[in-house]
């Protein structure tokens, strides 16, 4: 039998490790994807923005660069211009092992975005895009509120590809 205790370290383990992950590749995206591209140039330069488990977990924080790309940035003095936040870390973790879509975790009021709704949404498209590259397509069907009909096989593993390699070679050399 599983402890409480045990399974809350868990989760906090998994959605820390998950939310890293997320954080590195929708940044590797930024990078290589067309469609992630065109929604980050939608952002203004300086925009950050920051997806984390209320109050104190896992987060991390990205900023819109000079050239419409994120990079991922220490946090700073003031507040992020959107902010996406699970409630609990147990929210987090549903929507992170894919046991709920982002939509229905929303829906549900375990997540709250504070920032102007259109950015949200352009974040929301960003994330969904990057979950249906990376993912096997029996989970990102799960995950997403819509798979993608126009992505075909050589694009999601070309471009899956190009983000896994990204990521990994940013552990590597322990930066983003």
């Amino acid at each position: 039998m599983i402890t409480a205790s045990v399974k809350s370290a868990f989760e906090q383990t998994y959605v820390r490790l998950m939310m890293d992950i997320i954080g590195r590749s929708l940044v590797m995206a930024s990078q290589v994807d067309k469609e992630i591209r065109h929604e980050i140039s939608s952002f203004p330069v300086g925009f950050t923005l920051s997806m984390k488990v209320f109050p104190d977990g896992a987060s991390f924080i990205a900023r819109v660069t000079d050239q419409h790309q994120l990079e991922l940035v220490q946090p700073a003095a003031g507040k992020p211009d959107l902010s996406i936040m699970f409630k609990h870390v147990h929210h987090a973790f549903m929507v992170f092992s894919f046991q709920e879509g982002t939509a229905r975790a929303y829906a549900n009021d375990r997540m709250i975005a504070d920032g102007d709704v259109s950015h949200a949404i352009r974040l929301v498209r960003c994330l969904n895009k990057l979950e249906a590259l990376i993912l096997p397509r029996p989970i990102a069907r799960f995950a997403v509120k819509a798979y993608p009909q126009q992505l075909n096989l050589k694009e999601k593993l070309s471009g899956a590809a190009s983000i896994y390699v990204k990521v990994a070679q940013s552990y590597l050399k322990g930066s983003v």
